[in-house]
C-alpha cells in the first residue's frame, strides 16, 4: 500500500458511456479526469482551490504523473477515488488510489506532482509559496 498522506479526500465518479472504448472498459487516458476530480476535491477542502490559487498570483501545473491499472473498470460502474496529500512543503505532491464502490477492490493507484509558478513572471518556485502551506496548517490545526 502506498504511504498515505495527512489529509484526504474521497470522491464518487460512475463511469459514463463515453469514456469506455468498444470493448466496454475505460480508455486508460480518462483515468487522468478522474484523478483530477479527486485533485479539485481536496483542493477545495483545504480552502485552496484553483480559484485561489491564481488569486494568490501562483499557478500550479502538473509535472509527474504516475499510474498503475491493476484492474479495469467498466461502463456504469461506481468508483471511489481517493486523493491524499503527500507532500506540500516544496512541492503539491498527492497519491490517488480508485476503487470499486461496492467492493473496495483495487483498480488503479497514481500519483501527480505539482509545482508552483509566479503567474507574473512564469517562475518556478523551490518552496511552496505560504498560501499553501497556510490553508495546510489551517485544516492541520
Amino acid at each position: 500500500m502506498r504511504k498515505r498522506g495527512v489529509f484526504a479526500v474521497e470522491s464518487a465518479v460512475t463511469v459514463p458511456f463515453f469514456d469506455v472504448d468498444p470493448m466496454n472498459v475505460v480508455w486508460h487516458g480518462h483515468y487522468v479526469k478522474y484523478l483530477e476530480q479527486a485533485r479539485c476535491a481536496l483542493l477545495d477542502a483545504l480552502g485552496y482551490g484553483y480559484d485561489a490559487m491564481l488569486a494568490s498570483g501562483y499557478a500550479w501545473p502538473v509535472i509527474d504523473l504516475q499510474l498503475r491499472y491493476m484492474n479495469p473498470a467498466v461502463f456504469g460502474q461506481r468508483l471511489t477515488v481517493r486523493a491524499d496529500l503527500v507532500e506540500w512543503e516544496n512541492r503539491l505532491k498527492i497519491h490517488y488510489l480508485i476503487t470499486d464502490a461496492q467492493s473496495g477492490t483495487r483498480l488503479t493507484r497514481a500519483s501527480t506532482v505539482q509545482v508552483a509558478v509566479r503567474l507574473d513572471n512564469r517562475e518556478m518556485q523551490l518552496a511552496s509559496p505560504a498560501p499553501l502551506l497556510e490553508a495546510v496548517r489551517g485544516v492541520l490545526a
